[in-house]
């Protein structure tokens, strides 16, 4: 199916030079990534040139991705939450609970976290707070972890990351019994989705897979480039990719001849945490480029303005992949209180 195009012909100042017929192509919703596009004008099938034998027509195609909205599907999945919480408390009387662990003051830290307490309590669950001062030690932080395991009435719990510096966070995070790792953060939790085993995967990677499947991205034999080895997203990423039975190459920073390996990618996961780390003559013509990073100033990690050009399908920064990691948090904290109290959702 052909996407809707425009036609223009421009004529130049130039009077000696000829006009040139400019064609910008739009990707349609049902078209997946890479589908090839012709020039066509509106109505009247291939473009032809006026019937002037002496004119010399060039045509310029621009071909610009499509933008992977993630704040409209990031309020369905969140709408679903919210329904399953609606049941929770008919069925049981009790309201599905979020902990959120803040350690220090870091003050953008400090907005992830008022964030996730604002969608959590829009989904009708509980927000309980749990702030602790800079200067709180590796213990004291595990203690008020292994409290919030105990307590019968949490029944999801996030630790804000990063923790500052010398916290230990493996140490925190391995204290997250597996039944409350909402977040995805533990070591259990790493393994599993690695097997392929159900669990409450970290929240950006399973954000990026919905947002994958809901644009019908095909990764089955897809060459995937993933650029960040973190154990909360480039490496459950790659796995999940591998499970979707796509040929993954993990990468970061030091990889050595980076742009020559994202130019055979097909699909392009950038989690590498540097402003606009990523750049466009860097990209496959017809590549899906997820940008996971957010820097300074609203940034990603890709250079957008680059890589909207070659790539057919692009999450924007913001509105792309956070609104889904935030979405997939409230989801899943919906889903380990179902499953705790024993509903079925």
């Amino acid at each position: 199916m052909l996407g809707p195009q425009r036609a223009q012909l421009r004529l130049s100042s130039d009077h000696n030079a000829a006009p040139y017929l400019s064609t910008d192509t739009i990707i349609n919703e049902g078209e997946r990534p890479g589908q090839s596009h012709r020039a066509v004008s509106p109505g009247r099938g291939d473009v032809t040139p006026p019937p002037h034998p002496c004119m010399i027509f060039h045509v310029e195609t621009r071909n610009k991705a499509k933008l992977m909205d993630g704040r409209t599907l990031a309020k369905r999945v969140r709408q679903a939450a919210a329904a399953k919480v609606e049941k929770i408390r008919k069925a049981t009387g009790v309201t599905p609970t979020l902990a959120t662990v803040l350690v220090g003051d870091d003050p953008s830290s400090a907005t992830y976290v008022r964030m996730k307490r604002k969608r959590c309590e829009e989904a009708g669950m509980k927000s309980l707070r749990v702030e602790l001062p800079h200067g709180t030690t590796t213990e004291a932080l595990v203690a008020e972890i292994e409290k919030l395991a105990a307590d019968t009435s949490v029944h999801g719990i996030l630790v804000q990351h990063p923790v500052p510096k010398p916290i230990d966070r493996r140490a925190a995070f391995e204290m997250i019994p597996l039944e409350k790792d909402v977040d995805g953060v533990t070591s259990a939790t790493l393994g599993r989705v690695v097997l392929g085993m159900p669990a409450f995967i970290s929240c950006t990677p399973a954000g990026i897979m919905q947002l994958l499947a809901e644009y019908n991205v095909e990764l089955d034999g897809a060459h995937a480039v993933v650029i960040g080895r973190s154990p909360i997203l480039g490496r459950p990423m790659a796995s999940m990719l591998i499970n979707a039975h796509a040929t993954v190459t993990l990468c970061h920073s030091r990889t050595r001849s980076l742009p020559n390996i994202m130019r055979h990618a097909d699909v392009v996961i950038a989690a590498v945490g540097r402003p606009r780390f990523v750049q466009g003559g860097w990209i496959k013509l017809g590549a899906v480029v997820i940008d996971a990073g957010y820097n300074e100033g609203n940034i990603g990690d890709v250079d957008f303005d680059a890589a909207i050009e070659p790539a057919s399908l692009i999450t924007p920064v913001p509105g792309g992949v956070g609104p889904m990691t935030i979405a997939t948090l409230i989801n899943q904290t919906a889903d380990a209180a179902a499953m705790q109290l024993g509903v079925e959702v």
